[in-house]
């Protein structure tokens, strides 16, 4: 029997997981940072991170990301038979702990992060999600109804209307300073257990490069790929737009995005999902020109962080510490006096904690502490590596400047709290009238988002099917 388009597809996915493409040049480009050693044992949560390697940009206090990463979406091929479904369980935690065995969670070794959406529990799990899946407190006072710390995706008002709302049942995130450790990681999951997943899409990039001196990977990578506006790239930027975005304040520290540290969750029934944490994957394309010919630098400055900021001309890392935070009346003066907000200034209303806070495990997070982790980075992909269905998600072979955005918040809500402040709706229910599009509307104007989706991570111990070993 001939094979059918899909299943050519399919196979054509299965290749793509391990091959380079023009991400080999990251290699070619620039060295892998010198890493710290990394604490001995792996934390319960399999989204942080260990060995993260700090160095000090213009006085402030950069995190330097790993160099490769590979995002993998996929739905399960397997029927909703509980004894199929225990067996798919063993044998993807089998193969992720063999990873675990070869690579530490670091930048040197190999970072994996299992997400589920929430096709995956309506399918497979639907009556064991109904009593485990944690409730949102915060979100379910606020809304007056009950709302579980995982939701579908939404767009936002800022949002085209194609923005395409995807159904995966699993995503995997992979990150690595070496090209090797990553295609293995793809292979050992998604190749060797291949009867189990069909491939969705495959989305590859590469983040930092931009401190060591000279030509900056981003800009390097954007010229080489032939990308318009790549020239006019800063050559010491560590993304695309410029603008250093790992400040060490900027980034939640610790384990404060899990579900259950800031409280506005328990972990879900017996604590199944403590030690876990929400994790938002989406990709934009960034117009270079328009950023870099209608914005000079101060205009660059006002709308990503916020108007009227004092940075020296040509500043690429900008302070974003406790003590730099906007508040919900500092937008509104910016909007009446300007008619526009800045980028960082609208989010930090929702993403930096409006008082001091002490965990369940004594941890004093102070006023202004940020809680996003973000794992975002740049890519060539238009808008993906590779696509299932090509037409769908509008696949070109064109290279376009991108961003996969990957960032985890303690729940869905929280994170939708941030992106409505990036649009103008504030926590307090405050909405500056923006259209889409608009310049004054922070960093919107040159940013198109393509897809998004919301996926829940589980802790280490039930990263692999979650709550099937539950099933009768």
């Amino acid at each position: 029997m001939g094979l059918t388009r899909r299943q050519l597809l399919a196979g054509a996915g299965v290749g793509a997981l391990t091959a380079a493409g023009a991400y080999e040049l990251v290699d070619r480009l620039t060295q892998p940072a010198a890493r710290t050693a990394a604490p001995v044992g792996r934390p319960p949560e399999q989204h942080l991170l260990q060995g993260v390697r700090e160095i000090t940009d213009n006085g402030v206090e950069v995190l330097v990301p790993p160099l490769h990463h590979q995002l993998v979406t996929a739905r399960l091929k397997i029927e909703d038979d509980p004894k199929a479904l225990r067996d798919a369980q063993a044998e993807l935690e089998n193969a992720l702990a063999k990873l675990d065995g070869r690579y530490d969670p670091t930048p040197g070794g190999l970072g994996v992060t299992v997400g589920w959406g929430l096709p995956y529990f309506r399918r497979y799990v639907p009556a064991l999600a109904a009593r485990y899946l944690p409730v949102d407190r915060r979100a379910s006072r606020a809304k007056g109804k009950e709302r579980l710390v995982l939701l579908d995706a939404i767009r936002f008002p800022s949002d085209p209307p194609e923005t395409r709302l995807e159904d995966n049942h699993l995503v995997v995130l992979l990150r690595s300073d070496d090209l090797t450790h990553i295609a293995d990681g793809a292979k050992s999951i998604f190749g060797e257990l291949d009867g189990l997943f069909e491939l969705t899409s495959i989305r590859k990039g590469f983040a930092g490069g931009g401190f060591g001196g000279g030509t900056s990977l981003p800009k390097q990578m954007a010229m080489a790929a032939g990308v318009r506006g790549a020239d006019l790239i800063p050559d010491s930027a560590e993304l695309f737009l410029g603008f250093t975005s790992t400040q060490k304040a900027g980034l939640g520290p610790g384990t404060i995005a899990n579900i259950e540290s800031l409280g506005y969750a328990d972990g879900g029934r017996d604590g199944y999902f403590r030690g876990g944490t929400h994790m938002h994957v989406s990709h934009l394309f960034e117009d270079l020109e328009a950023w870099f010919i209608n914005f000079d630098h101060r205009q660059r400055v006002d709308t990503a962080f916020r108007p009227g900021l004092d940075v020296p001309s040509g500043t690429l890392t900008v302070r974003q510490d406790p003590r730099d935070v906007a508040t919900i009346a500092d937008n509104r003066q910016d909007y009446r006096r300007l008619g526009a907000i800045g980028h960082s200034a609208a989010i930090q209303t929702s993403s930096r904690l409006q008082a001091d806070h002490i965990a369940e495990d004594g941890t004093v997070y102070r006023k202004g502490t940020a809680i996003p982790q973000r794992a975002d980075f740049n890519t060539l992909d238009n808008p993906f590596f590779w696509s299932i269905d090509p037409e769908r998600d509008g696949m070109s072979a064109e290279a376009g400047a991108g961003l996969h955005f990957v960032v985890f918040n303690p729940t869905s809500d929280d994170f939708h709290r941030n992106r409505l402040a990036m649009d103008g709706v504030l926590p307090d229910g405050t909405r500056l009238p923006f259209s889409r599009g608009d310049r004054g509307q922070g960093m919107n104007s040159v940013l198109k988002t393509t897809h998004r989706q919301n996926f829940l991570v589980p802790a280490r111990a039930h990263r692999s099917f979650p709550l099937v070993e539950l099933l009768a």
